[in-house]
């Protein structure tokens, strides 16, 4: 029989009596410990007693009623204390939807914490989870692994000495490789364990010898990872995920120029089926590199550019500093080293001379600290928002209407404060669920980026 909804029931929680409706707690949490404790048949008109915190139970059951944490409490705890009792009482699910930050949004994002791993704590590369933010932080040969809430879950030591880049290519396995060490390694980083290594080999060729990784991407059809040789020779593979084995060499190339380099970085567009990659050598007289997309299925390039060389910008010396993909609405967007201005190219429609810039109306705006030009150095595409580091300072790109043509158009917002933006310059930057990632070049930890605290309950660790 259903609970009657003014049917009530008490529980004494470490000697501390509360009185609740029992269909506030079975019918937010109907599998639950505590579900099963307020049947009324199991205990009659005695309360239940439960050994655990009574001051973290009043937080439980305000979260039961209303479905957030309290603003206020005369106690504050950790995030591990809530998640500790929520696992206890059986309503981690609805915790962990009231502790998600509010949906991402560049104008209103704020750095509400750093992670720092216990050992080397300047990361080498990281990768988070569209999914849930979950990050996987790689500093020296380890990989600390933290889950939903950024709780601290483990850290796997592998037998790399660095590891330079870092992608999710299974739920709980990453695929890494080194700039020291050839190969790309597959590690199940649930239990610590190594699961396999993929060589780029050609045994009639003796250049192709102990290739490192320089950038790894995933797709539903395999890995991709660029390879680079010491005697130049580099190439795109594509990994079978089954076997680890190579599937197809893509774009193999020899040389060390801008427009020969190995990608730096690799982005998968599934709706179109695309790999795009990019590199980007930087020098005293400025940037120069190249984009390239490649049709895996025939290995085929479907389009290139080299800058310095083409586009309104690279004509006066201006090249691409990043590039990076807004895979939802396949638009390819690069920002150049010195102006700083933002190119935008639809994937569908790639030609000769693609870009349309956008810039902002405010010189001023983009000017560098000794008074001189000062371009973007990082750009990251995601949920239809352009991220974008010029040094150390974070701006982002949204897209809004325009209130007299009706036509949307790219607005840039500053990110961050001026105190957020001396710390150090940025080296990478990642989405995943409602929150941002930044790592500076050679500072400790990762800042986590949300657009809302939590609730001032909940201390940050």
């Amino acid at each position: 029989m259903a609970p009657d909804d003014g049917e009530r029931v008490k529980l004494n929680v470490g000697g501390e009596i509360f009185e609740t409706n029992v269909s506030t707690i079975q019918s937010t949490s109907p599998d639950s410990l505590l579900a099963a404790l307020t049947i009324p048949t199991s205990h009659g008109s005695i309360p239940v007693f439960i050994d655990r915190d009574p001051e973290i139970f009043a937080v439980i059951l305000n979260l039961l009623r209303t479905g957030r944490l309290p603003a206020n409490s005369s106690g504050v705890f950790s995030k591990q204390e809530l998640l500790d009792e929520a696992l206890y009482y059986g309503v981690e699910s609805l915790l962990r939807s009231a502790m998600f930050p509010s949906p991402l949004l560049g104008i209103d994002a704020s750095l509400v914490s750093t992670i720092t791993p216990a050992a080397d704590g300047v990361p080498s590369a990281f990768t988070a989870t569209a999914g849930d933010a979950s990050l996987w932080i790689a500093h020296g040969g380890q990989i600390s692994v933290y889950d939903w809430s950024l709780s601290h879950s483990g850290t796997v030591r592998t037998h790399l000495n660095d590891i330079t880049s870092i992608c999710r290519v299974w739920a709980e396995a990453a695929a890494i490789g080194s700039e020291s060490a050839s190969g790309l390694h597959f590690y199940d980083l649930s239990g610590g364990r190594y699961v396999g290594s993929t060589h780029w080999t050609d045994p009639e060729d003796p250049r192709i010898h102990k290739a490192r990784v320089a950038a790894v991407a995933d797709s539903s059809g395999g890995v991709f990872a660029s390879f680079d040789c010491l005697h130049r020779e580099n190439s795109v593979l594509q990994i079978d995920k089954s076997t680890l084995q190579v599937a197809a060499v893509i774009g193999q190339q020899s040389g060390s120029s801008a427009k020969t380099s190995v990608p730096e970085k690799l982005r998968w567009v599934p709706t179109n089926g695309l790999l795009v990659g990019s590199a980007v050598q930087r020098g005293v007289f400025g940037c120069s590199g190249y984009i390239r997309i490649w049709d895996p299925r025939s290995r085929n390039i479907v389009w290139e550019t080299s800058e310095p060389g083409s586009g309104r910008s690279s004509r006066f010396g201006d090249a691409l500093a990043d590039v990076d993909v807004d895979v939802e609405d396949s638009i390819l967007y690069k920002v150049c080293s010195k102006s700083g201005d933002l190119g935008m190219a639809d994937l569908r429609k790639l030609g000769e001379d693609p870009w349309v810039y956008v810039s902002d109306e405010n010189p001023g705006a983009w000017k560098s600290d000794d008074g001189g030009g000062g371009g973007y150095s990082v750009v990251h595409c995601y949920r239809k928002q352009v991220w974008a580091a010029r040094g150390g300072a974070l701006e982002v790109w949204s897209s809004v209407k325009d209130n007299i043509r009706g036509d949307p158009i790219r607005r840039r917002n500053f990110v961050d404060k001026e105190e957020d933006s001396i710390r150090g310059m940025i080296s990478k930057i990642e989405a995943g669920g409602d929150r941002m990632f930044v790592s500076r070049e050679y500072m400790e930890g990762v800042e986590v980026w949300e657009s809302c605290n939590f609730s001032s309950l909940v201390s940050v660790e």
